[in-house]
């Protein structure tokens, strides 16, 4: 087993998942603002402490996806916040793309940028106690899209991104996100992801990636949120595990899906049915941002001096994608928990 083979297993073993805290300062504003919160360096500091110091951390999450800014600052007790994330045993990641920019030579797209520069700040994230990365790179359905400019160029730069993590002893977070808008059916949806999957991973070969010390975050099939035909759940979880066993070497050991416009519910929902079918060798868990923060967030907004209910929401949050991925959450679960 290799060191970055160790650093995967840890964050995803147990039924754990990443808890993706990586939000920009411009969307984490957005957020605190829904729920009339003024946005500062404190506040957004103050509800991710709350949540990084929770028992569902200790219990349920393995990985925390930071940003830029979360990772360099002190929580109220003098503490770092990697040190933190370290001392409830989940390891310490980090957001190092710098955004998704207009795609040159076809304006619909975008292609995610931040590659000049890295080698050094993954030098510096690593004395600052971060073990794994994230790079995300997205890709929209319409009449004309994705393009091959587009498969190529992001599969590309993700390839580039991972060869420089991997040099400097972290696991690179391999992330090629479909978005969910448009009114495509859940089978264009597995056509294209399947064609995404497999440009990145030939230019993940072409890098000669170790694939054994990557992990996999990738959208789960589904129909457009336009798309007048609804999917369920079990179609869902079918298309989805049929998609990544056609599409993803065996190599690859953790698959942390994207929660991608889901609700809460949804994506506790759709990823245990995934995993009573998962006959792969992929462990499939979560790497969810807005499906495992939302409740606690608005709770938060109104709430800000009762942190224990606000870090009850969040344990309970944990919990439920937890025994998703062991396939064993049921709504009766869900609401005896809550309750």
């Amino acid at each position: 087993m290799s060191e970055l083979n160790k650093i995967v297993m840890k964050i995803v073993s147990k039924g754990k998942g990443i808890l993706a805290a990586d939000e920009s300062t411009g969307t984490m504003s957005k957020r605190l603002d829904s729920v009339g919160v003024k946005s500062t360096s404190d506040s957004r500091l103050s509800f991710r402490e709350t949540l990084f110091s929770s028992e569902g951390m200790k219990n349920f999450i393995g990985g925390v996806i930071l940003y830029d800014e979360t990772i360099k600052q002190t929580t109220s007790s003098g503490v770092k916040i990697p040190e933190l994330i370290n001392k409830s045993g989940a390891v310490t990641g980090i957001k190092v793309d710098t955004g998704a920019k207009d795609l040159s030579g076809s304006r619909s797209e975008k292609i995610t940028e931040g590659l000049d520069g890295l080698r050094d700040r993954l030098k510096e994230y690593y004395t600052l106690g971060a073990r794994f990365t994230k790079w995300r790179a997205v890709y929209s359905i319409s009449s004309s899209t994705p393009s091959k400019l587009s498969l190529i160029s992001n599969a590309h730069a993700l390839a580039r991104y991972a060869s420089l993590v991997q040099e400097a002893n972290m696991v690179p977070i391999v992330e090629p996100e479909l978005l969910m808008d448009g009114n495509h059916d859940i089978k264009k949806c597995y056509e294209v992801t399947a064609e995404i999957l497999k440009i990145c991973y030939e230019q993940l070969d072409l890098f000669k990636i170790d694939l054994s010390g990557t992990i996999l975050k990738p959208n789960m099939i589904l129909p457009g949120k336009d798309c007048e035909k609804k999917a369920s759940t079990e179609e869902i979880a079918e298309m989805t595990v049929n998609c990544l066993k056609e599409s993803v070497p065996n190599k690859v050991p953790g698959i942390a899906f994207l929660s991608g416009g889901q609700s809460e519910l949804e994506a506790t929902k759709n990823l245990n049915t995934i995993n009573k079918i998962n006959n792969t060798n992929f462990i499939m868990t979560f790497s969810y941002g807005r499906a495992l923060q939302q409740s606690a967030l608005k709770y938060w907004g109104k709430n800000q001096k009762d942190i224990i209910n606000t870090k009850k929401i969040f344990n309970h949050r944990s919990k439920m994608n937890n025994l998703s991925v062991k396939a064993e959450w049921s709504e009766q679960k869900e609401s005896q928990t809550a309750a």
